[in-house]
Parts: structure tokens; C-alpha cells; sequence
């Protein structure tokens, strides 16, 4: 009996996936354990292996389009077994309507699309992103484009990121200039055959009701992209890597920069992490790292004229400035101020500091002292919902990051169970590729509570907006030595000023206040976090 394969839920947020590519056709015979397609969640492209064997008989999702979790994705059955009731059955669903493509050999109307033809949508790379900036494109239209290639990099709200062609075939269209914002799946390019017609079909994708008229057919990638690479060196500062080849990597602890790469310009693939043997890194050229730390010359302002200058807004800034705005606007804040003595905390992290190998920083001792409070008043480690108030259980610290073109959170996860140095190397790797907008979207997601940390630039004392949907944000003062009273005597003491924003539809006064005296005991008693 025929066996209907629906679209799999591959991650705890997954609502919808898109179907990057086929690997098996109408037709195939398909053993267990053999990957049928590659489909895109929210975090990643994914390999999706079938856990069936028999005849692939029917394709409910062709490549390029997106379905809900639970669509029908395929049917796989005995060659020539009638699946008529299946289909009649997945009815509701239209891209069970979309078989007959194959059968369509020519266009009848613009909004048709041609045979090996596919449309490229602004993809949604991160959970939050509803508009996508092009920062560059890679290719041009006329070029060759291979699997695997980077066709763009797009700003998200969070992270310039590359966006690689999961087609192959000629770049026939570019919808979206170099400069230029859309909203999500608007049309941002066309692969085809070289020379084919396009007339009409950026302008009439999406308004026809037939979703056969959104994709076709795979793409064949021409023969001369079946030569093989030598492997390349990786020379500058950015790494070229696909999505599924970084994932991997984290996954197996690899250092990219130290892979050779053998895709187009050096790019590291799939198979190249996977037959990864540990060989030393390649050493890179210093000479573009040279040229990118020459200031720029500032203009000459004459005195007595008014200059100005116009700084159009990256998608970053717009997605801060609305985030903040709803948070400020729509969270009752108040903000709790404490003084802690830093020092025993300074005693304690000289002593750790001199074991070798381990750098602990203050900021990851108040990190931890975080995660031990919030274990123990798990109210601020809650988000608002209208129906009722979430209480997270787990401990995924956000930290706020500096970066040129603003801000991003990345995450550390399970914080409590992390020891300091294992917080002090996560917070440590984690800024780093931040700085270098190399931080993957679902390493920006999940927090349950956030840390900002303005001492290094001298500032006492501030207040943050919360980074919802977290309850709470503390800010983080610089340690100032000045005098204190201790035992009725006034000497000199180390203090440190910790400001915690709360929003009170979740969090009540008193709450926040008893979390505060938990934080600054283990602060000044560093000996109790290894309670």
C-alpha cells in the first residue's frame, strides 16, 4: 500500500518548509535511508531522507515551493499502484494539483511560467524577518549559475548573510537592485535555459490562483559544471561556506577557516567538512586586512557653512528602532538599581585567571550569577502572552553585542549549566563572529533573559529597554573604586552599579527587588556559585 509523506516538522519552530530541491523524480525507485529532497526551515537547508522503500509516485511540493508542516510532500507505493484516492483525499491542500506540470510543455498565459523555468522569492532567513535588503549581488544577469553558488548577500534584521542558488541554469532576472528592501517573497530573481522568454512573468508571479504556475521542473545544470574544482585556499578574512556546510560544522566543532574549499571561488561545500582530517589552517594574505584598516579621510568642513550628511537606514537600524519602540511602548518598565562590592569577585577571578589556559572576564561572572538567580526566581525568566505568562524553566542568556551597524543579542543556551569558563569562551566566540557578521539567525534566538554590559566604556550607571519577548534586561556599570564604610571604618572598596529593567505585566516590584539581593549575593560571594 502507497505511503503519503507529509512535510516534516525538522526543528522545535518549524511552521512551514520549503522544498530547496529534489533529488529523486517521478518514477525513482527509492530504498530506506536515501534522501529525497533538501528542504529549508526556519534555521537551516536540511537533507530529508525517506524512511520508506518502494516507487516514487507522486510529488506534492515542487521545488522552490513552500507548504504548512503536515502538507503532502510525496507518495511512495508499488510501480503502477493507483493512488487516485490518496490525491482525491489531500484535495484541500493545492500543491496536490500541482503533478500535472510535467505534462505543460508550452505557456499559454504570462502568468505561466516556462518549462525549466524558477522564480527566486526573497527567502525568510531568520524567524523575525519580514523585509530582506540586497547588500550585493554576486552574479549578473547572463551568468552561469551552478548549485551551490552564492547568488547574493541579503541584510536581515539581524545579519548580512550569503544566499546560495539551490538551481542551476542562467540568471535571466534581477527584481530587487543592489540597495534596494522588499518584503518577504517578493520576486528577486529568474533562473532558466539560456534565452528563454520571460515576458510577464516577474509582474503576473503570484497573482495567478494555479500554483503549477510557480515552479518547474529541476533545472539540468549544464555539463560543463559536472568538471571538477581543485580545492582552494581560503586568503581572506570571509568565508565562503553554504548553509547545510556551516551547520555541519558547528555541529563537529570544525573551524571553517581552516578547510579548503572546493566550490566555485573557494566556497567550502558539504563534503568538503565532512572529509575534514584535522590539517593545519591555510595561512592568509595580510595585504587586504592591511588595506581595510586605513582610515577613511574624513570631508573638510569649512567653518561657518552647515553641512550635513544623509546615512540611509540599514535593515539592522529599522529593525531596531521598531523593536525598541514597540518594547518601550507596549512594556510598563521600571527599572531596579543596586550597589555591589566587587571585591571579592576580583580576588576570585585573578585566582581563576591564574590557571593556565582560562580567561574569565567580570562580565562572565555576572553572567553566571545570572543564571544561578534565575534558577532560583524563575519569574524573571518569563515572557508575556495576552492568555497567560509563559515561565521558562530553562536558562538561555541573551548578550548584547556591539556591532558597526548596531545591535544583536546572540545566545548563550542552558547558561546554568555552564561553567565560567565555559561561559567566558561561548561569550568570547559568539561577539567575535558577531563583529564579523558571521553568527547564524538561530544563534540570535531563544533567549529568556539579557545581559548588557556598558562598564568597559567607563559608564556607571544606565537602563536598557527589555529585548522582548524576555520579562528583563540588566545593565551592567563599570567597577569604580571609591571609598565605602566596612565595619564602621572607611576604606577603600571596589562597587559596581547593576540596573534591572522589568516589565511589569509580568514581573511585580518586590519579584524583581528579591532577584536582585540573590544576584548581588553571589556576586560578592563568588565562592557560592560553585555551590
Amino acid at each position: 500500500m502507497a505511503t503519503v509523506i507529509t512535510m516534516p516538522r525538522l526543528s522545535d519552530t518549524m511552521t512551514e518548509g520549503t522544498v530547496a530541491s529534489w533529488l529523486k523524480k517521478v518514477g525513482d525507485t527509492i530504498k530506506e535511508g536515501d534522501i529525497l529532497a533538501e528542504i529549508e526551515t526556519d534555521k537551516a537547508t536540511m537533507e530529508f531522507e525517506s524512511f520508506n522503500s518502494g516507487v516514487l509516485l507522486h510529488i506534492g511540493i515542487e521545488a522552490g515551493q513552500s507548504a504548512p508542516v503536515d502538507s503532502l510532500l510525496a507518495i511512495i507505493g508499488k510501480e503502477g499502484e493507483d493512488i487516485s484516492s490518496l490525491l482525491s483525499g489531500a484535495a484541500p491542500a493545492p500543491v496536490a494539483e500541482a503533478a500535472p506540470v510535467e505534462a505543460t510543455p508550452t505557456t499559454s498565459t504570462p502568468a505561466a511560467i516556462p518549462a525549466g523555468v524558477k522564480v527566486i522569492t526573497m527567502p525568510r532567513l531568520s524567524d523575525t524577518m519580514t523585509t530582506g535588503t540586497v547588500a550585493t549581488w554576486l552574479k549578473k544577469v547572463g551568468d552561469n549559475v551552478k548549485e551551490g553558488d552564492i547568488l547574493a548577500e541579503i541584510e536581515t534584521d539581524k545579519a548580512t548573510m550569503e544566499f546560495e542558488s539551490f538551481n542551476a541554469g542562467t540568471l535571466l532576472y534581477i527584481g530587487i537592485q543592489e540597495g534596494e528592501s522588499a518584503p518577504v517573497d517578493s520576486v528577486l530573481a529568474i533562473i532558466g535555459p539560456a534565452g528563454t522568454d520571460i515576458t510577464g512573468v516577474a509582474e503576473n508571479f503570484g497573482k495567478t490562483e494555479a500554483p503549477v504556475a510557480k515552479t518547474a521542473e529541476p533545472v539540468a545544470a549544464p555539463v560543463a559544471a559536472a568538471a571538477s574544482h581543485q580545492p582552494v585556499a581560503n586568503t581572506t578574512d570571509r568565508i565562503f561556506a553554504s548553509p547545510l556546510a556551516k551547520q555541519i560544522a558547528k555541529d563537529k566543532g570544525i573551524n571553517l577557516s581552516q578547510i579548503k574549499g572546493t566550490g566555485e571561488n573557494g566556497r567550502i561545500t558539504k563534503s568538503d567538512v565532512e572529509n575534514f582530517n584535522g590539517a593545519a589552517p591555510v595561512a592568509a594574505t595580510t595585504s587586504q586586512q592591511a588595506e581595510q584598516t586605513i582610515a577613511a579621510a574624513k570631508p573638510f568642513v569649512p567653518a561657518g557653512e552647515v553641512v550635513t550628511e544623509k546615512i540611509n537606514n540599514s535593515q539592522m537600524r529599522k529593525i531596531i528602532a521598531k523593536r525598541l519602540a514597540e518594547s518601550l511602548f507596549t512594556a510598563p518598565h521600571y527599572n531596579l538599581t543596586i550597589e555591589v562590592s566587587m571585591d571579592e569577585a576580583m580576588k576570585s577571578r585573578a585566582m581563576i585567571n591564574a590557571v593556565p589556559d582560562t580567561k574569565v572576564s567580570f562580565n562572565d561572572m555576572v553572567i553566571k550569577a545570572c543564571a544561578m538567580a534565575l534558577k532560583k526566581h524563575p519569574k524573571i525568566n518569563s515572557q508575556w502572552n495576552e492568555d497567560a505568562i509563559t515561565i521558562n524553566h530553562h536558562v538561555n542568556i541573551g548578550v548584547a553585542v556591539a556591532v558597526e551597524d548596531g545591535l544583536v543579542v546572540p545566545v548563550l543556551r542552558f547558561t546554568d549549566a555552564m561553567s565560567l569558563s565555559q561561559i567566558g569562551a561561548g561569550v568570547r566566540d559568539l561577539a567575535g563572529r558577531a563583529k564579523t557578521k558571521k553568527l547564524l539567525p538561530n544563534e540570535m534566538e531563544g533567549s529568556t533573559f539579557t545581559v548588557s554590559n556598558l562598564g568597559m566604556f567607563g559608564i556607571v550607571e544606565f537602563n536598557s529597554i527589555i529585548n522582548q519577548p524576555n520579562s528583563a534586561i540588566l545593565s551592567v556599570g563599570a567597577i569604580i573604586e571609591k571609598p565605602v564604610v566596612k565595619n564602621g571604618q572607611i576604606v577603600v572598596g571596589n562597587t559596581m552599579m547593576l540596573s534591572l529593567a522589568c516589565d511589569h505585566r509580568t514581573i511585580d516590584g518586590a519579584t524583581g527587588a528579591q532577584f536582585l539581593q540573590t544576584l548581588k549575593m553571589f556576586i560578592e560571594n563568588p565562592v557560592t556559585m560553585l555551590a
